[in-house]
């Protein structure tokens, strides 16, 4: 009750080991589409033949809203911060006998939650432990039912050290997110003027993500220099940068592969300063010289 309280979310509500398993109840089995610029767990679910391509702002193209399917799209994107117009699609499913499934792991308690039939939130995306998430259905008709736990839904014991440090996560408010969005404007106008390129610049972005190209310097290397320096950035998302393979986000948006992998991804959280700001630049001007083999 305490979460749903907090999220001002008045239908059912099912726990889970976290986002991904909750977008896998809410989507296996089912007919169903997503935008081209989903979590891998997504895709994985509706295949290649169910992607919803997206304009070069990162934007779910409308008009190819597909009838009487399932609808699988992020509130925000994991890597470029990018804010669907939740309530234009919702509206547009509704008008074609469709559901919305709303993935919802970046944005829950930082922005409302959208008007969806089925929501994916996770714990430790807000602040709350890992190892916890939830599905969020206005009708438990709209799931398979498979035994077990949460009334039939989900088999497992619930974790429930985990929950209530997911409801306490919530309840601490996300009042730092106004402040958050004034730094990253600090970093935008930073980076620009060392000579990067801000991704999605001109889209509505959460406040939290932010994803920089910095041209003719691989992702690689500046992860190399930004460590060294102590400071964590990503290439991809978050859950893959390990990985350093092409970002299919940004290839959905018209990237190519070159300019892609010179792409990093920045976070910001409550802790998060402008002396912080400052420093990613420094050290952005560093890279940046010693890649082109000026002094720094």
């Amino acid at each position: 009750a305490r979460i749903k309280i907090a999220l001002g979310w008045d239908g059912e509500l099912i726990f889970t080991s976290g986002a991904s398993e909750a977008i896998a109840l809410g989507l296996r089995g089912f007919d169903s589409v997503a935008s081209a610029v989903e979590h891998d767990v997504v895709l994985s679910a509706v295949g290649l033949e169910g992607r919803l391509p997206v304009d070069a702002a990162g934007l779910v193209d409308l008009p190819l809203i597909a009838a009487k399917r399932r609808h699988a799209i992020q509130h925000v994107n994991n890597e470029t911060g990018v804010i669907q117009p939740m309530a234009t699609l919702g509206s547009a499913i509704k008008d074609s006998a469709g559901l919305l499934f709303a993935d919802c792991s970046q944005s829950a308690g930082k922005l409302p939650l959208p008007d969806a039939d089925l929501i994916a939130i996770s714990a430790h995306k807000l602040g709350g432990p890992p190892g916890i998430g939830a599905l969020l259905v206005r009708d438990l008709a709209l799931l398979q039912p498979t035994g077990g736990q949460e009334k039939g839904y989900r088999r497992g014991t619930e974790n429930l050290p985990a929950v209530v440090g997911f409801a306490a996560a919530l309840e601490a408010g996300f009042d730092w997110v106004v402040e958050a969005g004034q730094l990253r404007a600090l970093l935008d106008a930073g980076v620009e003027a060392e000579g990067g390129e801000v991704v999605a610049k001109d889209s509505p972005r959460l406040a939290t993500i932010a994803s920089y190209r910095m041209p003719g310097v691989s992702a690689s290397s500046q992860l190399i220099g930004f460590d060294l320096a102590g400071i964590s950035v990503s290439a991809g998302s978050a859950c893959s940068s390990g990985t350093l393979k092409a970002s299919h986000v940004l290839g959905a948006m018209g990237w190519s592969d070159q300019a892609a992998s010179e792409v990093v991804r920045v976070s910001f959280g409550p802790e998060t300063s402008e002396a912080d700001v400052d420093r990613f630049v420094d050290c952005w001007r560093t890279i940046q010289r010693r890649a082109s083999g000026k002094a720094a």
